[in-house]
């Protein structure tokens, strides 16, 4: 078991604030007509900005500082040309580095959905919302990992 002091509990949940924000504004700020490039840009600044450094530049210099993949791409997509249209399936991965502290996130939206066109791609993000939110219940102090896997979702 990993025991953390107070302190290092603290470092560590700054850094998943900014990677939490940095996350939350790049899904505001993706609009159709923009590059992943652009928008791993603007995800950039806003790390800069907060002090914290991209985790996957730093650790194995990865050629984006945020991942965004599209469609198809399951993940640790890496940002380039690609212009991202109204009803993409977008997957968002952010991880950084503050005061030597490392936080993940990552998040998949649906840019300007469609109700009748992006029905699929809406219950996709539902049932992994669902999902993570079952698991999330599950760990609890004393649970085992195979608890957590066991957890099922109805509907």
């Amino acid at each position: 078991m990993i025991v953390v002091n107070a302190s290092q509990l603290e470092a560590l949940q700054r850094a998943g604030r900014v990677v939490a924000e940095v996350l939350n504004a790049m899904q505001a700020h993706a609009q159709p007509n923009m590059s992943t490039a652009e928008l791993d840009h603007f995800g950039a600044q806003l790390l800069a900005k907060a002090g914290a450094e991209s985790a996957p530049r730093v650790s194995y210099d990865f050629p984006g500082d945020t991942c965004i993949s599209v469609n198809s791409e399951a993940a640790h997509g890496i940002p380039g040309e690609r212009i991202l249209q109204a009803g993409d399936l977008i997957n968002i991965d952010v991880s950084a580095v503050l005061d030597g502290y490392f936080a993940d996130t990552g998040a998949s939206f649906i840019l300007r959905p469609d109700a009748t066109r992006d029905a699929i791609k809406q219950r996709l993000c539902t049932a992994a919302q669902r999902a993570r939110d079952a698991g999330v219940a599950a760990a609890q102090a004393g649970a085992h990992m195979i608890d957590i896997s066991h957890m099922r979702i109805c509907n």
